[in-house]
């Protein structure tokens, strides 16, 4: 009988097998000590052994990530080598490894940290809600020299991630060699978008005494990402649109680090950070109204937008052409920058330590330019093929079947093109953080206790959210169609004008003579954050750890513009809004709380450890929960999605007690077997109470009835995560290895506090997998890995996206290199070798008319084409 194996049982096999051949490399380990003293190591199994010292010798639970030559992590985004992290799972948006969850937490409940210190971050997408996490997107793997993940808390660790935290570490001059470097280049392609070009470079210098170092690093990518799929909307007569996303990267960093040992007691140190990404991009959709033609239909989805029900599959002849054409494309011009300076000085006695460190990061980012263009049937020259084939949703994945050419050019669009006037705005963001911390560790000789260590953190955040809307000149001058388009870009399985997206920003900005503030889209919230806590490390024969109590506190502010229902002044633009209100209205809160944490580490035998934590962290609400009023679906294209969102700065943080218990078993030089079980509750969760139909005394110029969706947040509710994570890495005596991890995560979360009423975390996957082999010696290497993780929910602003589930997604990447000369190497990486697709789908129930129709009874909503993309590198060491 053939059996087919599963990615989860291949992960368990895996780690069994593993588990094998560290029992059958112990028991020969006597035998062939003299032979494997002599083994070389080299990239990638320096870096586990560097990993495994890591996780072996801390007194937290704690799992990293180290670039085992400078300018070298495992992969080629940052994203995607936590990824490979036990326990870590990373969510993809626009090809890249943006978001991180620890053990099925949502992203917002990881806190990311440089150097121990907070990031400023903003996204560059107008659409989508904000909140804390970091978008690693922005950070390029050439500048990181290793990365932490703590799974527990400790008192030290400054809190915010329920989830864990991750500290990114940048490199030091005084730990490497003098006037040591490296230069590369890289370039790639994919199956579907365009060819990039990625160089990068590092110089470290420190004088001879060693007393002061200089180090700077930098890298520039330079390419056009496109993402092929298809979107379902359904409110407009059963639409599905086949859509390109094309998005133009302009990607920097630089990294400069300064640092000074004058004395032998005194160090001092200077990190400034600089991140930029530019990220023009365009969505053009090619609209399919099926609705006339639709000959099956799930009746269990009924709304105002479809009263008999969605379609599910059409078919569409010559002899029965669909009424309506509509090609649409919205262009964005947009950014995010995130700069940060650090200052940081330590001193030591006989008898204790300092360390002082303060700076600032502030970020920067969201929409500066949203324009769109569309045509539609009755438009002058308007003669896109019509539609013939048949649409088939039944499926996860909505199946587009064409019996004609589908394909059309500018030539097929009217010669003349104008912006919509409704759909232009700008949506800029602004994030900034200044902080200082003073830690006192003194060396203590009490039996078991050897240290304390104590400090005080002081922080002060402000989050700034804006918005404006256009002052049009009195006659709109339209654009030359053949200027808005640049050659062609796929769609489905027919191709379509491509948008020249500069084009279409400086046609928008011809016809506007200002700007003038959309109140209801100003908020700015304030947080004034402080912390002072006190930890004893303990150690004695054959234990170690570290016990004690962090005390928070928060003072917090929002301000936004209220609504008073005053009559609009004449000439007010800010109509166009439906805030008559010039006075802003400030909104208080504040909390504190005491969050203890133990660690403790027995030392069975010199190669078994076994871990215990218990500890108490915090989460903060996300910043879009905390802001004031917020209105959207004023005056817009359509009726029947005002919504009228309150934001409650008072909310209290979610809060998780939680505990691990691991037993990890070391051998041979980084060789690792470990087994963790781990347990959160959480609570105080974020519930959003909606009510539909509600008057709030704005009548809406396009539906003209004062009809509102009203939501409001307050705390409510508890939800538990606990799992396993398996993990075993072996490194054989003939260069051959394998990593091998496995993750079970078992999540429920209050339904109440989500929109689709679906008790699960957001992004939490119930299996996670990575399984890698490798080879290398001095001169080649070679790695073969595989993540895959079962299906998970994503939650995104209720409107534009909405709540849906990301089907299991498995990727198959593939590197090699080769040690051309001492300095001199080339790389060669292949990722989703297998051409994966991103298939999301909806989740919620048929009745649940508070979500979209296409987000619910399992409708297949979104999917995007799998791409395998390449990329050739060499590097120049010195």
């Amino acid at each position: 009988m053939k059996v087919k194996q599963t990615p989860i049982a291949a992960a368990v096999t895996l780690t069994l097998l593993s588990a094998a051949f560290a029992a059958q490399a112990q028991d020969n380990g006597s035998e062939k000590k003299q032979e494997l003293d002599q083994v070389v190591v080299t990239g990638i199994r320096a870096s586990l052994e560097s990993a495994a010292t890591i996780k072996r010798n801390a007194s937290a639970v704690v799992d990293a990530i180290s670039a085992e030559d400078v300018g070298k992590l495992p992969d080629s985004d940052v994203g995607q080598s936590l990824g490979r992290v036990p326990g870590v799972s990373v969510g993809r948006e626009f090809g890249q490894g943006a978001t991180v969850s620890i053990r099925g937490s949502d992203p917002q409940m990881t806190y990311t940290t440089l150097n121990g210190q907070t990031v400023a971050s903003t996204g560059w997408y107008d659409q989508k809600d904000v909140d804390r996490s970091f978008n690693y997107s922005l950070l390029p793997s050439e500048l990181i020299g290793g990365l932490e993940v703590y799974k527990s808390q400790q008192a030290d660790l400054t809190e915010g991630g329920i989830g864990g935290t991750v500290i990114v570490k940048t490199r030091k001059p005084l730990d490497m060699a003098a006037n040591s470097g490296f230069v590369s280049i890289k370039y790639g392609t994919g199956t579907i978008s365009d060819n990039n070009k990625d160089i990068s470079g590092l110089y470290s210098f420190k004088n001879e005494a060693k007393t002061f170092g200089a180090l700077i690093a930098a890298a520039h990518l330079d390419g056009t990402y496109i993402r092929r799929g298809v979107e379902a909307d359904n409110r407009w007569s059963s639409d599905v649109e086949p859509t390109a996303f094309v998005q133009d990267r302009k990607r920097d960093a630089v990294n400069v680090t300064l640092q000074a040992k004058p004395t032998q007691n005194m160090e001092l140190g200077l990190n400034v950070l600089h991140l930029k990404l530019a990220a023009n991009n365009s969505n053009s959709s090619d609209y399919i109204f099926q609705g006339p033609n639709c000959d099956k239909v799930n009746a269990d989805v009924v709304s105002d937008f479809n009263p008999t029900g969605m379609c599910v599959h059409s078919t569409t002849t010559a002899a029965n052409p669909l009424p309506t054409q509509f090609f649409q494309v919205w262009a964005r011009q947009a950014q995010m920058t995130s700069d940060s300076a650090t200052f940081d000085g330590h001193f030591r006695n006989d008898s204790a330590k300092f360390d002082v460190v303060a700076g600032t990061t502030k970020a920067k980012g969201g929409t500066s330019l949203t324009a769109n263009f569309q045509t539609i049937t009755g438009d002058a020259g308007l003669t896109i093929p019509a539609w013939q084939g048949t649409i088939d949703a039944t499926g996860h994945q909505i199946q587009i079947n064409p019996t004609s050419n589908q394909s059309f050019t500018v030539a097929n669009l009217p010669s003349q093109m104008s912006p919509q006037t409704w759909a232009t705005s700008q949506g800029p963001n602004k994030d900034r953080e200044n902080y200082a911390q003073f830690d006192a560790t003194f060396d203590l000789d009490w039996g078991a206790i050897t240290s304390f260590k104590t400090g005080v953190r002081a922080a002060d955040h402000t989050f700034e959210k804006r918005a404006f809307r256009p002052v049009w000149a009195s006659t709109i001058t339209p654009t030359d169609t053949s200027k808005l388009f640049d050659g062609t870009v796929g769609v489905a399985s027919w191709t379509i004008p491509r948008p020249n997206i500069d084009a279409m920003m400086a046609a928008t900005n011809k016809n506007i003579t200002g700007w003038i503030e959309d109140r209801s889209g100003y908020a700015e919230l304030n947080e004034k954050n402080k912390a002072v806590y006190g930890m004893f490390d303990f150690e004695a024969k054959n234990m170690r750890g570290n016990f004690g109590l962090r005390y928070i506190s928060t003072d917090a502010k929002s301000t936004g513009y209220a609504f008073d229902g005053t009559p609009l002044a004449t000439g007010d633009y800010s109509g166009n809004t439906g805030f008559s209100s010039t006075k802003l209205s400030v909104q208080k809160g504040s909390y504190n709380d005491v969050l203890p944490s133990l660690n403790v580490a027995f030392d069975l035998r010199k190669d078994l450890v076994l871990r215990f934590a218990a500890s108490q962290a915090i989460t903060r609400p996300n910043f879009a929960n905390m802001l004031g009023l917020q209105v959207s679906g004023y005056n817009d294209d359509r009726v029947g999605n005002e919504t009228w969102t309150i934001g409650n700065v008072a909310l209290k943080p979610m809060k998780s007690s939680q505990a691990d218990l691991s037993l990890e078993y070391y051998y041979g030089r980084g060789n690792v077997i470990s087994a963790t079980y781990f347990n959160k509750d959480v609570q105080n969760f974020i519930t959003a109470n909606v009510v539909a139909n509600q008057k709030v005394g704005l009548v809406d110029p396009k539906s003209q009835l004062d009809n509102w969706t009203v939501q409001s947040y307050v705390n409510a509710g508890g939800g538990r995560l606990q799992g396993l994570e398996l993990q075993a890495n072996n490194a054989f005596d003939n260069g051959f290895g394998i990593s091998a991890n496995y993750t079970f995560t078992d999540g429920t979360a209050p339904a109440g506090s989500f929109l689709d009423n679906l008790g699960i975390f957001s992004q939490s996957s119930k299996h996670n997998v990575n399984l890698v082999g490798y080879y290398e010696n001095q001169t080649y290497s070679a790695r073969l890995a595989y993540n895959w993780r079962s299906k998970y929910m994503i939650r995104e602003n209720a409107y534009w996206y909405g709540n849906r589930m990301h089907d299991s997604y498995g990727t198959l990447d593939a590197s090699f290199g080769w040690n051309i000369m001492k300095n001199l190497s080339l790389s060669f990486e292949i990722n989703n070798i297998t051409k994966q697709d991103d298939i999301q789908y909806g989740a919620a129930a048929a009745n649940d008319t508070a979500i979209k129709d296409p987000l619910r009874a399992g409708y297949p909503a979104w999917s995007f084409k799998g791409e395998r993309t390449y990329m050739l590198g060499l590097t120049a060491k010195f």
